[in-house]
């Protein structure tokens, strides 16, 4: 036993931030994280540095993570979504598609040399001020149309830093995704 509480959330939820707002709306938590259902081994040591995120600096509304994307068939993608960033690794934007576009790479190993492309990992965390802010808020358009929430957040002009780890994570984000998710639980020790 871990000491954690479980929390039924209702089902009409839009998307998991909506329903991680309405999981902690009893609770006194100056700070959310939320691990994401479909990321089942995330590392401890991450969750702790988004935590420590906050407790450095007032400076953050949300944090999130991201590793190198290091093969075509991840670049492509759209299940795995990517992140760039400006300084102090602000988020700049998320997508499904390639970004940033190298122009003049002549082939893809050119743009994976680059090693501009990260993978944004499902783990966020929140100041609960801008959680609440973020729920209240209807989608953005970019959101609507790359189907990605934390997009909603950038629209408002949240300052969201993105932490970098050499862990990709394991997101499990199509039924293809399942027996390659079972089997590395089952190498953990975990199924």
């Amino acid at each position: 036993m871990f000491g954690g509480e479980a929390v039924m959330t209702r089902t009409d939820h839009p998307s998991g931030t909506d329903r991680i707002a309405e999981a902690v709306r009893d609770t006194d938590a100056g700070v959310v994280i939320n691990v994401q259902g479909d990321e089942p081994l995330i590392e401890p040591e991450l969750i702790d540095s988004l935590v420590d995120t906050f407790a450095s600096s007032e400076d953050w509304d949300m944090a999130t993570a991201a590793s190198p994307i290091g093969s075509e068939d991840d670049l492509r993608n759209h299940a795995v979504v990517k992140v760039v960033w400006g300084e102090e690794r602000r988020a700049l934007y998320f997508s499904r598609e390639p970004i940033p576009h190298i122009r003049d790479a002549r082939n893809v190993s050119e743009t994976l040399s680059a090693k501009l492309h990260w993978r944004h990992i499902g783990i966020y965390g929140y100041r609960r001020a801008f959680l609440e802010k973020l729920v209240n808020t209807p989608p953005s358009p970019l959101e609507q149309a790359e189907k990605l929430e934390q997009l909603r957040a950038l629209h408002m002009g949240a300052r969201m830093k993105v932490l970098e780890t050499t862990h990709a994570g394991l997101g499990v984000d199509t039924p293809d995704d399942i027996p390659r998710a079972e089997s590395a639980l089952r190498a953990a020790g975990l199924a």
